[in-house]
Formats: structure tokens, sequence, C-alpha cells
């Protein structure tokens, strides 16, 4: 019997979004395959936030950095105090500013160090700048493990060996959103918006920013409303949200499009989606699409990153390229307008591909089994890449 392990899962995040309810779900079931996840995250001032109470509300074993503002260096010695505390026998960071961190704290020398790679955000030139901090942390680390095939070559290109790195989809629940999916809910939910009943819904969810392409969106939805009558809801709230005001009034599409800002759970709100959406540049293993995907709900998004490893066009969903307005608002309007039979066969087929292929038990199986490689590698090079990388 294997023994139990301890893994310490450094993040920093104050809301719920993808990477944080990836790791949150792994924390809550890996306790089962012998893994008990501790996480730290970095935390300004003496108040809460929407992560800290769900991971609390999870019964998580939760450690608090402080930090009393960017660049706080003491952060560093907290970081490798909180770890010599934990005494981990694996050590998980999670994005870049955690990468950069550990690196600095050498918490690869206390334990194996895996870095988790989720892709890139491109809000400013700082954020660009801020992202080359990989090319100093993540060859350090003893195993990189990212979401899609892109991002692997990405970060080969930034000098992370090739063999050190594994590609890991996200995962949904397999029942996520049925019970959004009823008559009262909608109706419900549509009057809380002020979403007139029987018109279709398009729903996109995600953080505003400048890589989901939210302007594109909007342009298709404006080209999709000379046909006929439809309603944007946009979930999710970030950099990108002046911008996107601004061009909903300049498209004149103010009584079409709704903007819920931040929500504790986008599960309600694919209760009412025709169709979901994503419209962005760049993707690594989207949480969207699986929402969708397991809600039920047919999907258009572009072909980029590992959307197609995930959906085969015209089997399990439309694919567009990215920032093509036209071949957006084409996809959307075959799925409202054209071809309602499409819809229904491409979401039950990628229903199906949850249930096969993406289903939290099993993307937990496979992190435990290569976080275990790691502790007690085979005699198939892992542990002499491992220590290399320590």
């Amino acid at each position: 019997m294997n023994k139990r392990l301890c893994l310490l899962a450094i993040i920093e995040a104050t809301s719920v979004t993808g990477p944080a309810k990836n790791l949150i779900e792994f924390a809550s079931l890996s306790g089962a395959e012998g893994i008990d996840t501790v996480i730290a995250t970095f935390v300004r001032g003496p108040g809460s936030n929407v992560f800290l109470d769900r991971v609390c509300a999870e019964g998580i074993p939760l450690r608090k950095i402080p930090e009393s503002r960017a660049f706080d260096w003491s952060v560093v010695s907290a970081l490798r105090e909180t770890a010599m505390s934990v005494q981990p026998d694996v050590i998980q960071t999670h994005a870049v500013k955690s990468h950069f961190l550990a690196r600095l704290a050498g918490l690869a020398r206390l334990a194996p160090w895996v870095a988790f790679h989720h892709g890139y955000t491109f809000t400013s030139w700082k954020t660009r700048l801020y992202n080359e901090l990989d090319r100093f942390s993540l060859p350090a680390a003893g195993m990189v493990l990212t979401v899609s095939n892109p991002f692997r070559e990405e970060l080969a290109a930034k000098g992370v060996d090739r063999r050190r790195m594994h590609v890991i989809h996200n995962a949904i629940r397999p029942g996520w959103a049925q019970d959004a999916r009823t008559e009262e809910s909608a109706r419900s939910l549509r009057e809380k918006w002020h979403i007139p009943e029987g018109r279709p819904v398009a729903l996109i969810v995600g953080r505003l920013s400048r890589e989901k392409d939210h302007i594109c969106l909007l342009r298709a939805v404006r080209s999709v409303l000379g046909r006929r009558e439809m309603h944007l809801v946009v979930v999710g709230d970030g950099p990108e949200r002046i911008r996107i005001e601004a061009a909903i009034r300049e498209l004149g599409l103010g009584g079409f499009v709704t903007l819920t800002g931040q929500q504790p759970s986008a599960e309600p709100f694919y209760g009412i989606a025709t169709v979901a959406v994503l419209s962005s540049l760049t993707e690594g293993s989207p949480n969207a699409l699986l929402e969708a995907m397991a809600a039920g709900v047919p999907a258009v998004a572009t072909r980029v990153g590992g959307i197609p490893e995930i959906v085969t066009h015209q089997e399990s969903a439309l694919l567009v390229p990215p920032g093509d307005a036209d071949a957006l608002a084409a996809a959307i309007t075959r799925i409202l307008l054209e071809d309602a039979s499409l819809g229904k066969a491409l979401a039950g087929r990628a229903r199906s591909l949850v249930l096969e292929r993406h289903t939290p038990r099993a993307r937990v199986n496979a992190l435990c089994g290569l976080y275990r490689s790691m502790v007690s590698p085979c005699d198939d090079g892992a542990s002499e890449l491992a220590a290399e990388g320590r």
C-alpha cells in the first residue's frame, strides 16, 4: 500500500477562477488517493475573499502568507518558513508569481517541485514582461504540467526541457449545471437580469481580459441581430470591462447585452443559454468549454490552443478562426436560426466526451500518479530528470 503523501500547493487567488477551482477540486478528492493537500496563498490585509472562503468551506488546510504590497520581498522568507513547517513530500506552484517566489525561496531543495502552467494573460506590456519570469523559474522545476500541447511548445521555447513536461487537461463534474436547466430556474434568472422570455441567449464565461476577445464577439452579435433577435450574457470581470462597455455603446447593443460581473458560480447561466461562446485569441484547456459540454449547451469556439484537443469541428462543437467576427456570427446563427438539430447533436456528443475523458476523478488519478513518480520514481529516467530540476 502506498504511504500517504503531503502536497503543498502554492497559488495566488482571490476568486474561484479556473486554476483555483481545479485546485480546490483536486484537494477535495486527492485524500482518497493517499495525498493530503495543504493550500498556501498570498493575502493582503485582514479581510477575506471568495477563494479563502471556499477553501475554508471545503475544509482544506490553509496557510496564509501575508504581503503588504506588490514586490514585498519578505514573502520569500515567509514562503520558505511555510514550506519548512508543512514539510511536504511534493511542492506544487501555480502561475508566474508562485513559480518565481518558489525559485527564489529555494523550495526545490526541500521537496520535489511541480510547476503548473495555466497559460498567460496579455493585458499590458507590463504583464508580458512579467510573464518572462518563467524563463528563470520553470527550468528549475522537477516537473512542469500544462494544459495543452501548444502551451507545451511555448514553454519549450522558454527553455523548459520537454522531457519534464506533461499535458493534463482540465476536468468537469459530469452533472455540472444540470440542476440549473429547469424552466423554473431559467424563468427566475431571466427575471433577475431583465432578459426577455423566449429570447435566445449566447453565453460567454471568463475573465474580461484582452485574450478573450470580447470585442470580436460583440461585433458578431451585432451581425447576428441583423437576422434575428438574441441576447448576449457576459459572466466575469476584469481589466477589459471599460473597453467592453464602450464597445456595447458604440455598436448600439445596450438592450441586447448583459454584463453580470463576477459571480459565485456560472452554473445558473447555463440554464438559460442556447449557445456557449469562446471567442478567445489563446486558450489552454478552457473550463468554460468543459462547463458548456457538461451542461449540455452547444459550443462555438475559436480554433486555438487546446480547444481542438478537446472538441472536433461539427462533431462536438463549431470551431472558427480567432479574430473573425463574420465566422463567429455565422456559427452562432447556424445554431440559433438555421440548424437546431445540429445544436442538439453537438451538445449530446460533447457531453459524452466529458464522461469519457474529462471527469475530475480521472484527472486526480493522473496527477496523483505523476506526484508519486517524483517521490518514488520508476526506472524510466523520471528520477534523474526530477533530480536535475532540483
